[in-house]
């Protein structure tokens, strides 16, 4: 770059500068108060130290995340055994008509017993075969069930990680998804999930980390509200214990 052309950026440069500090200061003219021109002071940053000392119990637990879960489109059951849970699913399996069912590989899920309850059902495990287009066989299935590795009372959030054995589009295709929460795994506050997830590390991190607060809810600019466009449109949480 030549002289000539540094200079005039120089001129440019300079001359923007003084529109903008000339717009500034008409602003706070008009508004009648001092140019702030230093950035305020800020004490606390952060929640409010009361924040993080706030616990309920289990059950005002239980009650606040059924009231936020529910006041969104969602269902809430509660159950004492993989067994009761396992009912559940394949009643409501018979009452939709539902044929097939994805589940993630976890072994706690074994304990539903879909395959004794239902027999007739088609039950994939994820990624449990290799050469199998796991997404496309989500996309077709009619429930999706999963266990939660954690959930919020006070935003009514499901906390699910992503990992091989469990993937995501377990709980993003089907039509209806049931997420399984062991009741000590529910927490008061979001930040109860997210503060072990930031001790990890990057590079201890799982491959996804996804929040569920209901049904998949979408507006357009007119405001009209559709349920299940970009994912299930019926979720049950199971709060076990």
């Amino acid at each position: 770059m030549s002289g000539t052309e540094e200079t005039w950026l120089k001129e440019l440069t300079e001359q923007s500068m003084k529109k903008q500090e000339r717009f500034m200061n008409h602003i706070a003219s008009r508004l009648k108060r001092p140019r702030q021109i230093s950035a305020p002071a800020q004490p606390f940053r952060g929640s409010p130290g009361f924040w993080y000392e706030m616990e309920w119990d289990e059950q005002e637990r239980i009650e606040k995340f059924t009231n936020h879960f529910e006041s969104v489109g969602g269902h809430v059951v509660q159950v004492t055994s993989y067994t009761e849970a396992g009912q559940f699913i394949a009643d409501k399996a018979e009452e939709l008509g539902a044929k097939r069912i994805i589940r993630q590989d976890q072994p706690e899920l074994n304990s539903l017993g879909l395959e004794d309850k239902q027999p007739a059902l088609n039950i994939s495990t994820w990624n449990s075969e290799d050469d199998v287009n796991w997404k496309a066989v989500a996309a077709e299935a009619d429930f999706g069930i999963v266990i939660a590795d954690g959930a919020a009372a006070y935003t009514g959030s499901i906390l699910v990680k992503s990992a091989r054995e469990k993937g995501r589009s377990v709980t993003l295709l089907p039509t209806v998804m049931f997420i399984i929460i062991p009741v000590d795994r529910l927490k008061t506050r979001l930040g109860e999930l997210l503060t072990p997830l930031d001790e990890l590390g990057r590079e201890r991190l799982p491959a996804g980390v996804h929040f569920i607060s209901g049904p998949s809810r979408s507006s357009d600019i007119e405001n009209e509200l559709t349920i299940g466009v970009h994912g299930p449109g019926i979720v049950y949480a199971f709060l076990l214990g």
